[in-house]
């Protein structure tokens, strides 16, 4: 397990007008009253610390009293655009508990949490700078992956709702040491179908603290699902390895139980079914998905020595001419498509181990 995959900072790249054309024409793109550097006109914070008085490595930030109360005006009606249909008739009973600034990452997103003053009840929504990879990531997670995913997008700001679940870092910690051996088998499973997933949509950095693992309780057991919460890393690093998460030294403990756990012909099991279902979604969303990999077709998210790179490991892995005469990321991506399409409707989706 290499300990840095990733040495730089990927740059932020602007939304061209297809990928906005396609914004809009799937209601992404939206209106919205206020945006990023409006948050950034804080004039204090403190330190956050969670419940073991350990630095979180989030801000929690201040304003003065004319611009706080404009700010949570508007953090309200963007809330009623994310959730509901903009109406705001409900904005007095909502109240603005905080708003947290992350001092780490490439975004470096404001996370606002919002109550409902009536019963308590309480979510959270981040406020980021738009980013058209980042952008891409949302939307291939919300065409490829199990879960649907809502965001706006407008100008320079990027909405993004709240994922739930339990840090893959924190549930390694806290969690898994109290995980039966059937539970641990589990989510050694779906680990496998995490790893694969991301490696096919070339989702990079899954390190533990970039997905979550969701317990869900069902009839006698306790079923886990992995979730990504950061799709930042989409379609940029050239080394195919920092698209699958296995060889991140923050999952090694997971890697270890799959070993423990898994038969490589239970492995190639898992791989199957999350390859087949993939093509099924892509299958069930032919348009969605061309219109997608047209917007990334006509545009420029990664470097030339990046692309020459991904372009040459998948190549070597799938001998697939297609990804060898890629010249940009949309071009690997839609070859990555078209390769586990056509060995779907082949019954011959082990083609890479």
């Amino acid at each position: 397990m290499n300990n840095k995959l990733i040495s730089k900072k990927k740059p932020s790249f602007k939304i061209n007008k297809v990928l906005d054309d396609y914004l809009a024409s799937y209601s992404r793109k939206i209106v919205i009253p206020i945006f990023y550097e409006d948050l950034k006109r804080f004039s204090g914070s403190v330190s956050v610390y969670n419940n073991k008085e350990i630095d979180t490595l989030w801000v929690r930030v201040f304003y003065s009293d004319f611009e706080r109360k404009e700010i949570d005006e508007n953090l309200k009606k963007v809330y009623n655009l994310l959730h509901s249909d903009g109406n705001t008739d409900n904005t007095k009973f909502l109240s603005i508990d905080a708003i947290d600034y992350c001092t780490f990452g490439n975004s470096k997103p404001f996370r606002v949490k919002i109550r409902n003053i009536l019963n308590d009840n309480f979510t959270y929504f981040y406020v980021k700078k738009a980013d058209a990879s980042r952008i891409y990531g949302l939307e291939l997670e919300h065409i490829l992956s199990p879960y649907n995913l809502n965001f706006l997008v407008f100008e320079n700001t990027l909405i993004e709702e709240h994922i739930t679940g339990i840090p893959g870092d924190e549930f390694f910690d806290e969690f898994l040491p109290k995980c039966n051996d059937s539970e641990r088998s589990q989510i050694a499973k779906e680990f496998v179908k995490f790893n694969e997933r991301c490696m096919i949509r070339l989702l990079g950095d899954m390190r533990a603290y970039n997905y979550v693992i969701i317990p869900t309780h069902d009839f006698d057991q306790v079923v886990y699902k992995i979730r990504a919460i950061d799709f930042d890393q989409q379609c940029y690093e050239g080394n195919l390895q920092i698209y699958r998460p296995q060889f991140f030294k923050e999952n090694k403990r997971i890697m270890d139980i799959i070993k423990e756990k898994l038969q490589k012909s239970s492995v190639d099991q898992y791989k199957i079914e999350e390859r087949s279902i993939i093509a099924k979604r892509i299958l069930s969303s032919v348009s969605r998905s061309k219109k997608i990999l047209k917007c990334m077709l006509s545009d420029n998210i990664s470097n030339k020595k990046n692309i020459k790179l991904l372009s040459h490991q998948i190549y070597t892995l799938t001998h697939d001419k297609n990804f060898k005469k890629a010249v940009n990321m949309g071009q690997i991506m839609k070859a990555s498509f078209d390769y586990i399409l056509r060995n779907y409707e082949n019954h011959e989706m082990l083609g890479v181990d």
